[in-house]
């Protein structure tokens, strides 16, 4: 799985491709990243790679031309590596589809794409009817580039890949995963068993699996009703509770 990351700010990728439990993937080229800077790939004395938007208006607007060159030097990598058919390519923008777990799981089923992380006003139009195949967003907010969003989709993507985390099981059980029918997770506990006067729910103690599971299940259940109960519905509608789900949370609906 490769990813070619067009970004103006490549030193910001750095800490992040060097620290945490992704690392290795990183590392070990599981998950290739390339970094490419577009002012390489501009002309002139000064590497322009903006000007000022035409119509006026504040902050400036990223040029067609060096993102074109160093799109081509990416694709001519990529041809040198054996890839037929050229790879998406991806841009962050507010337009986008909202970035959520089925759609990482899509992403973490692929060869990978080019990330374009845009800068100041935006990325001119032309550049991105050309050659944008697919936008993502992280939600209703806008950030200053796109390199936030880049860390984001790789770091949700590469964990989900083969013998990344210590515990290859460990994203089953994440809040939004289809193993826990698409419900935020449960609570989690440590030792001590007792902390400033509170302590861990018996049931965790009990050894009983079966007592263990049902408390997680129904915990997540309370919280899921409690902070996103549109995300219960879905799972009712996809046949997914069962009698004792549903007497859980008709016992509960006050507390809800």
């Amino acid at each position: 799985m490769r990813f070619d990351i067009i970004t103006l700010f490549p030193e910001m990728f750095a800490p992040f491709l060097e620290s945490g439990v992704t690392r290795r993937a990183y590392g070990s080229g599981q998950v290739a990243v390339h970094l490419w800077n577009p002012r390489d790939y501009a002309e002139g004395n000064y590497r322009r790679v903006d000007d000022r938007p035409f119509g006026g208006g504040p902050g400036m607007v990223m040029m067609a031309q060096p993102l074109q060159h160093c799109l081509d030097a990416i694709r001519a990598a990529r041809a040198a590596g054996g890839e037929v058919q050229p790879a998406p390519v991806l841009l962050f923008s507010p337009i986008g589809t909202t970035l959520k777990h089925d759609v990482v799981a899509q992403w973490a089923g692929s060869q990978g794409a080019v990330l374009l992380c845009g800068r100041y006003e935006g990325i001119d139009q032309r550049f991105i009817d050309k050659h944008v195949t697919h936008q993502l967003s992280l939600g209703d907010f806008v950030l200053s580039g796109g390199e936030l969003a880049a860390m984001v989709l790789l770091d949700a993507i590469t964990r989900l890949q083969p013998g990344v985390l210590n515990d290859e099981g460990s994203f089953q059980q994440d809040s939004f995963n289809p193993a826990l029918d698409g419900m935020l997770d449960c609570p989690h506990y440590t030792r001590p068993e007792v902390w400033q006067g509170q302590a861990v729910p018996a049931a965790l103690l009990s050894g009983h699996h079966g007592n263990i599971e049902r408390w997680r299940r129904d915990q997540r259940l309370r919280i899921t009703a409690q902070h996103r109960p549109e995300l219960v519905e879905q799972a009712r509608a996809q046949g997914l509770l069962n009698a004792k789900d549903e007497g859980f949370l008709a016992k509960n609906a006050a507390k809800l």
